[in-house]
């Protein structure tokens, strides 16, 4: 899960954490399918593994701890144009989430706590939709999705960096951590291709922020896609925001939420890639 959508606070570890030390003594060790049962029904998921330790200077406990993440996934897809996907978590454990000085979590994944009372409105549900593709000629088709989706599904995308299980732990390398990006709640998603370049646009009402209140997100991409004599490359401009439903830094007021970022990625051969995240969010309302 993307925590980015959430309100961190200074907290009063904020002096400790930029002198701590987090390991990750085991990587996420995942089990990644998909077994197609017949040419429209498909089943899959995930089962990951991870343990991190922390050593710390002062002010908390050192702790090595670890976690259980289980994903269940059921696509239908009738025909070519046309799926409905179904997604459930379970978690044992909240790993070094739990008690971490850092503001971003030390893994991305949707632990035992991330599971449950999601967005304030439901246990265990993390995607529940249906979409069409649209085919508007040679090189060009809109895909049109709404239900329960995960806004990081559609935006801040990176072939290298944009995995909790299978890249990197870390929360700061999953997604932009200044592009707050809310999963697994009511929304629509657009995605339209025309040859190399793409757009997309994601609306969303989340049920619960950090402050308590319901908001509407927005976010749209615009994407490029070349290949070059090292490889593919993709290059991603991402635009998000949010409505006057967030504390300020005071916590007396309440105030919206925008950010901008870019997200990059290029092969260069075929063993060595790289890639890169540029952004910037408004400091008016409380943010990490």
């Amino acid at each position: 899960m993307r925590r980015s959508s959430a309100l961190h606070g200074p907290g009063p570890f904020r002096a400790v954490a930029r002198l701590s030390l987090v390991l990750a003594l085991l990587g996420s060790g995942s089990s990644v399918q998909a077994y197609e049962v017949t040419d429209w029904l498909s089943v899959g998921g995930v089962v990951a593994a991870g343990g991190q330790c922390q050593f710390l200077t002062e002010g908390a406990d050192d702790a090595c701890r670890g976690a259980l993440p289980i994903q269940a996934e059921l696509s239908l897809r009738p025909n070519e144009s046309d799926e409905f996907f179904l997604k459930l978590g379970l978690a044992a454990g909240n790993g070094l989430n739990e008690g971490s000085p850092f503001a971003l979590a030390p893994w991305a994944a949707d632990l035992r706590d991330d599971v449950k009372g999601i967005n304030g409105r439901w246990n265990h549900l993390l995607n529940a939709w249906y979409a069409h593709r649209f085919s508007l000629g040679k090189g060009v088709s809109l895909r049109v999705t709404g239900g329960v989706i995960d806004s990081t599904d559609y935006l801040d995308d990176n072939v290298y960096s944009n995995d909790e299980y299978t890249q990197f732990m870390n929360e700061a390398l999953v997604n932009g951590p200044n592009a707050f990006l809310p999963s697994y709640d009511i929304g629509g998603a657009l995605e339209l291709e025309v040859g190399s370049w793409s757009a997309r646009g994601v609306v969303m009402q989340v049920g619960e922020n950090g402050s308590g209140n319901s908001f509407r997100f927005w976010g749209t991409q615009l994407g490029y896609r070349t290949e070059t004599p090292w490889g593919v490359g993709n290059y991603r401009v991402l635009v998000v925001g949010a409505g006057n439903d967030f504390f300020d830094p005071t916590g007396t007021g309440e105030e919206g939420r925008f950010a901008v970022g870019l997200s990059f990625d290029q092969q260069l051969g075929e063993t060595f890639g790289a890639y890169l995240r540029i952004g910037w969010q408004d400091d008016s309302a409380a943010i990490t």
